[in-house]
């Protein structure tokens, strides 16, 4: 038996890219209120970091026309330009332009997943990113499913097939990596307040 064991991977500034799966206004209402809070305010702690440090922020929409645009206190917080790509496929691996946005920034093969619905839109994108030789990292915070049970059931699904499930605030820090950081003050108040 070997004692070597494969080094776990962290969340690297210059590696990451944050994507937003379909956090849309009328999906929203069908998730449990307390759990879409917390979700909710940790995808805007990731949006808000993701600022801070530079990291290109990509979200989609489902079916805009009938589940309406990203949620507008996500929407209202996202970078400039960040325009939601539009798809109906369940993986937003198979939406037209998605590819393109992802690999816009080609040397940025990290990708931290968040958004709704665990258990479908985001559990057939994961298996897609990992197809194409991205490490994903999925914060079990911010990410929802309907039913607690069928997000649970995913994240069991995901850890086993090598997505690393994480939390909010250690994304954060491990974009941050040293708090001697210029930026460390500006990201650690996003999750101070929680406190």
């Amino acid at each position: 038996m070997s004692t070597h064991q494969a080094q776990m991977p962290l969340c690297q500034r210059a590696f990451s890219q944050l994507l937003i799966i379909d956090a849309q206004e009328r999906l929203a209402h069908a998730m449990p209120a307390d759990e879409l809070d917390l979700v909710v305010g940790n995808i805007n702690r990731l949006v808000s970091a993701a600022k801070i440090l530079g990291i290109p922020v990509i979200a989609t929409q489902h079916n805009s026309k009938g589940l309406g645009p990203v949620m507008a206190t996500i929407r209202d917080n996202m970078p400039e330009g960040a325009d939601p790509t539009e798809k109906t496929a369940f993986s937003c691996c198979t939406a037209p332009g998605f590819e393109r946005n992802i690999s816009a920034h080609p040397d940025r093969r990290q990708l931290i997943v968040v958004g709704m619905e665990a258990h479908i839109c985001i559990v057939q994108t994961v298996s897609g990113l990992q197809r194409w030789g991205y490490q994903v990292f999925v914060p079990a915070d911010a990410i929802v499913s309907r039913k607690s049970v069928f997000k649970q059931n995913v994240l069991d699904r995901m850890r086993h097939a090598g997505t690393q499930v994480v939390c909010t605030e250690s994304v954060g820090f491990e974009w941050l990596g040293d708090s001697t950081d210029v930026q460390f003050r500006e990201v650690w108040s996003l999750f101070k307040a929680d406190d």
